[in-house]
């Protein structure tokens, strides 16, 4: 894209009163968490597809995620799952991260893979299996506090699959009991993340099945307790800006998990089935840091945004920078909206001319301003065709077929 194309869009968004001067700095500042598992084999239910390169242990993994770093210099942090990330010598792993230029993000427990936790986890009958869940949730607040993690992010797969099965109120209390636990636990610094999945791997019924649920544990649990949205844990047409809207509005938007699905499963790359739907999630954001609330802006400044996806058949490191792409170019898209013009309509009772306001925004093409982005930071114009052009693949095929399985 030539200088001449930036010239042009800048001339096209003055003419429409964009500070394009802020628009520039807001992407600047954008950071996007990877996780580690999106850089190892992953599968459908039927089977995990084995690719070469693949990494063969955590330190590999931040060696991948450091690559998508240097390329797009939007990913500084990578979250790690125990037990898969499991490491004798935490102080090491943090090392190798910091000498790449990355930190640890997210610690994510790993409540569904335990034999024992067939029939549940912090919500199974057996005090006993309770206990070993909640004691690994706090070995994972300790691994936090060991390489500096600020979050610890939770998603469980408890439910049922039949009528009867289980005593639903009481799993409720036997989750909430967990969760005052860990939370007690928790360093002043340190958030933890309650995030939701309406159906899968429970089809009956899920103890965490929507935001409602994951809010009403953190109001419980207090200010260090916030909801985390995974943009594909919905069910169909479900509206999840407006989630986002409320969630922002009483303080407890911590996060996101960022993946697409398009009928039941998710995982996909972020922004490949509905990317209107980022755009509009980047929009109530947007707004909420626009409007001048100290709340609201503390609120949207803390909101961790992670990418959260198996590639089951693309290649691990450009499906990540797809997805960390997809990403920053509907949040830039979404810096162009005109909150006053909006407004104006809004007030007006003009709802085409207030959808119009919306929609425009989503329609530019803002390839030429994150080509002006990049090379005021030192980036490659196109961080996809630098990554295929890198040799980095060839290098890492040296691995094999023996890479990290999840």
């Amino acid at each position: 894209m030539s200088d001449r194309a930036y010239a042009l869009f800048e001339e096209q968004q003055q003419a429409r009163g964009i500070d394009l001067a802020f628009v520039k700095k807001s992407l600047s500042e954008l950071k996007i968490e990877t996780p580690s598992w999106g850089y190892g084999n992953s599968g459908t239910r039927f089977k995990v597809f084995k690719q070469t390169g693949v990494p063969r242990n955590p330190f590999e993994k931040f060696e991948d995620a450091a690559q998508v770093h240097q390329l797009t210099g939007l990913c500084p942090s990578v979250a790690i799952h125990i037990p898969w990330d499991k490491v004798e010598d935490y102080s090491k792993l943090r090392s190798h991260a910091e000498s790449l230029g990355l930190t640890i993000g997210a610690v994510n427990p790993n409540l569904f893979q335990e034999e024992e936790y067939m029939l549940g986890s912090v919500t199974h009958t057996d005090p006993a299996i309770r206990r070993k869940a909640i004691d690994h949730l706090l070995e994972c607040v300790e691994i936090a506090r060991l390489t500096g993690s600020r979050d610890i992010s939770l998603w469980l797969a408890d439910g049922t699959n039949y009528p009867g099965q289980g005593h639903l109120r009481k799993r409720k209390a036997w989750m909430l009991e967990a969760f005052e636990e860990v939370y007690k636990a928790l360093d002043p610094s340190m958030r933890m993340l309650i995030e939701y999945k309406f159906f899968e791997p429970a089809f009956y019924h899920t103890d965490l099945a929507d935001w409602g649920m994951a809010y009403n544990y953190a109001l419980k649990l207090g200010s260090q307790a916030q909801v985390l949205v995974d943009t594909g844990h919905h069910p169909q047409g479900t509206n999840i800006e407006h989630i986002v809207a409320l969630l922002i509005d009483e303080q407890k938007l911590g996060g996101f998990h960022f993946n697409s699905r398009k009928y039941a499963d998710d995982d996909l790359i972020v922004g490949s089935v509905n990317p209107y739907e980022l755009f509009l999630i980047f929009y109530q954001i947007q707004l909420a840091a626009a409007e001048g609330n100290d709340a609201l802006r503390d609120t949207v400044n803390s909101i961790a945004y992670m990418i959260d996806q198996s590639h089951n058949i693309e290649p691990k490191i450009p499906a990540m920078l797809r997805s960390v792409l997809n990403v920053q170019t509907q949040y830039a898209k979404a810096l162009l909206i005109h909150h006053d013009e909006v407004r104006q309509a809004q007030e007006k009772g003009d709802v085409l001319g207030a959808e119009d306001a919306v929609r425009r925004a989503f329609e530019f093409d803002v390839t030429p301003l994150l080509h002006a982005v990049r090379e005021e930071q030192g980036l490659p114009r196109d961080p996809m065709k630098a990554y295929l052009e890198s040799g980095y693949a060839d290098r890492i095929a040296a691995r094999g077929k023996d890479g990290v399985s999840w």
